[in-house]
Order: C-alpha cells, then sequence, then structure tokens
C-alpha cells in the first residue's frame, strides 16, 4: 500500500496476522503516531499451544480484546485449542478442515496422545522395515 493511500485510511484490518513479521511495528505506529483504528484477527497459539507469531505482543497496545472460540468438533463445548490432524510436524502447514480441527481441552489433550502414541509405533516400523531391509533376500527355488 502506498503513502497516499494510507493517509486516507481511518481504519486499517489485519487478518492472519501471526503471518505479520512487523506487526507490533506496525500497529503501533499506525495507531499511537497516526491516529489510525487497527482491528487485528490472528491466532494466539499454534496446534502445540505456543506463542503463534506476535499477536500476543501487541495485547499490550490494545484498547480492547475480544477472543474468540469456536466449539469442539467432537463434543460442541467450547473450543479453545486447535488439533492438527496430520503427521506434519512444521510449525506453518496451510490448511482448513481437512488438517485441523477446533477441540476442547479434554479432546486436545487426549488427541496429543493419540497422536504421540501414533508417532512412536510408525517410527519403530520404519526401524524394523529398515531392519527387514538390510537382511539379504532368501532365495527360492
Amino acid at each position: 500500500m502506498g503513502d497516499e493511500a494510507y493517509n486516507m485510511l481511518d481504519v486499517i484490518g489485519i487478518d492472519e496476522a501471526q503471518f505479520f513479521e512487523d506487526l507490533y511495528d506496525f500497529c503501533r505506529i499506525a495507531a499511537d503516531l497516526d491516529g489510525k483504528t487497527v482491528i487485528v484477527a490472528g491466532l494466539d497459539g499454534d496446534y502445540l499451544r505456543r506463542r503463534f507469531g506476535a499477536v500476543l505482543d501487541i495485547i499490550p497496545l490494545a484498547d480492547s480484546l475480544t477472543k474468540l472460540t469456536s466449539r469442539c468438533e467432537l463434543c460442541g463445548r467450547p473450543a479453545f485449542f486447535t488439533l492438527r490432524k496430520t503427521e506434519h510436524i512444521e510449525k506453518e502447514v496451510i490448511g482448513g478442515a481437512d488438517v485441523y480441527m477446533p477441540v476442547c481441552r479434554q479432546h486436545y489433550v487426549g488427541g496429543q496422545v493419540v497422536i504421540e502414541t501414533t508417532r512412536h509405533l510408525l517410527e519403530a516400523r520404519k526401524v524394523e522395515c529398515k531392519q527387514c531391509q538390510e537382511v539379504e533376500p532368501v532365495s527360492s527355488f
């Protein structure tokens, strides 16, 4: 966005704020120095319940805060957490309902146990398969 367009704005909306590297500085300057109203939407935590981007860093800058929740896909209670349904371990995996689901605390913790157990079983099978590959095949007559 150019300076001329920026100067014409009174309100700035930021979506997917967790992906903006300069979020804190931009919001501080826009609100404090330039008098803009800045509305920010983004995830405060990742699928491991660790901080995601700078969303938590801008809370002290805010005039007001609204934390939205979803509904647990498994029981319908308020869902404060996101469960990743795939084996990917990278912090950022782009996806929708095919990759993530909103869950309550009970189903998050239970889901993580299932995922970790499955991951360990798969790793054990990889080791077994590597050992099988190292054994020379038996000739058949």
